[in-house]
């Protein structure tokens, strides 16, 4: 077994990702960032793919992939061999599949006792729902997240995927995977992270649920300090139809605020009067509609009144901080997001852009992930192909119908 030549604080880690969507391929894409050497397994039965080419979705990239039909002996074999050489293993499938499959995770202990297991699922592995579909928008409204969002007397808005998914998920999968790495170090025994979106989005919940026990929390949203309901923390409208949004939270933040607006010295003593914030929201709305958003922003440059415009996704990679930090990288003509957090040292290069499915020769996967030594690991796996169960290649949307969906 030959290291792989990577950089960064995760350079000689070997991840293994069983295929799927969303949290676990942001896990996998965060541990490569870092230097992880990461083997995407994608099913050969086919599964969900995002409507774009396959070649641009970053959740994929730096990672090597090969298709393996894990409803195979050949297959489960293909898994176990790679998991003796594995440090971590990332299960995207839902509670009780993988033991279905014999690779349950006594099954993979056997093979590697040190390896982590991280399994990722909405519900959890266990509990009443924990068998039941779900997506995003259907985890974070069972934890009180989605209700805290919106307006007041409103419908909750959906914060894209980044507090479930993303947030509560990936981020708690990564987590967990690394403080099990951490105790294997200690002990010499791996184990099993059981990441449920569930759990790590109530945990995400601390502050307000902490606020909510000790009164300063209504639980109504748009009532709030940060949730809208406070007028010196809201999103407000500019003359062009754009937006800026304000955060004055702390007092000399919101005396610059009322300055920068323009508003008479007196308001500033409204700030904490809860009475006086329909008013004070009414003033405030008033002023931004007299200039654009970038009159506004240039208004504020410079001061600490928390004041920014609000960008959207194409001009955000252009906007000088985020350019001079190097926040976003153009590869090709197209911006995609840079890894983060930043170290001091063993920085990893930006990772290659991601393959297609199918695309990378088996043998190329396997000694880039550092397995040099499975010839007849590469043979098997270049010969079993089969084709998909009746009716499973349909369970999603073909690529034609997800073009017609986007266009």
């Amino acid at each position: 077994m030959t290291a792989p030549n990577r950089v960064g604080p995760l350079a000689g880690l070997r991840v293994i990702e069983l295929g799927g969507i969303g949290p676990v391929p942001f896990a996998g894409m965060f541990l490569a960032d870092q230097g992880a050497s990461v083997l995407r397994i994608d099913r050969a039965q086919g599964a969900f793919e995002m409507p774009i080419d396959p070649t641009l979705d970053t959740l994929h990239r730096g990672k090597d992939r090969i298709t393996v039909d894990l409803k195979s002996s050949t297959g489960v074999a293909a898994i176990l061999r790679l998991a003796e050489e594995a440090d971590v293993l990332l299960d995207s499938y839902r509670p009780g599949v993988l033991e279905r499959l014999g690779l349950g995770p006594d099954v993979l202990h056997d093979r590697n006792p040190r390896l982590v297991v991280g399994r990722m699922t909405g519900w959890g592995q266990t509990g009443p729902l924990a068998q039941r579909a779900g997506h995003d928008p259907t985890y974070i409204a069972r934890t009180g997240a989605l209700h805290a969002i919106g307006e007041r007397d409103g419908r909750p808005h959906l914060p894209l995927s980044l507090v479930g998914d993303f947030g509560g998920g990936a981020m708690y999968l990564v987590a967990g995977v690394l403080a099990a790495l951490w105790d294997v170090q200690r002990s010499g025994e791996g184990q099993v992270v059981d990441a449920a979106i569930v759990d790590g989005v109530s945990h995400l919940m601390a502050s307000p649920y902490s606020l909510l026990a000790g009164g300063a929390w209504r639980d109504e949203r748009g009532s709030n300090l940060i949730d809208g309901g406070a007028p010196f923390v809201d999103v407000y409208e500019t003359a062009d139809g754009r937006h800026v949004a304000v955060a004055a939270l702390e007092p000399p933040f919101f005396a610059q605020l009322v300055a920068g607006v323009g508003l008479d010295a007196e308001w500033r003593d409204a700030q904490w009067h809860r009475r006086r914030w329909p008013q004070l929201r009414e003033a405030l709305a008033e002023r931004f509609r007299t200039r654009t958003r970038d009159e506004w922003a240039e208004v504020f440059d410079g001061t600490d009144a928390c004041v920014a415009p609000v960008l959207t996704m194409t001009e955000a990679p252009e906007s000088a901080h985020l350019r001079e930090r190097g926040t976003f990288v153009s590869r090709d003509g197209v911006w995609e997001p840079a890894p983060a957090p930043r170290f001091s040292k063993a920085a990893a290069p930006l990772p290659h852009r991601p393959h297609a499915p199918g695309s990378q020769p088996v043998a190329s996967a396997l000694e880039s992930w550092g397995l040099t030594d499975a010839a007849g690991l590469v043979a098997s796996l270049t010969t079993d192909h089969v084709d998909p169960a009746p009716g499973e290649a349909d369970a999603y949307p073909s690529r034609t119908d997800r073009a017609i969906l986007i266009s």
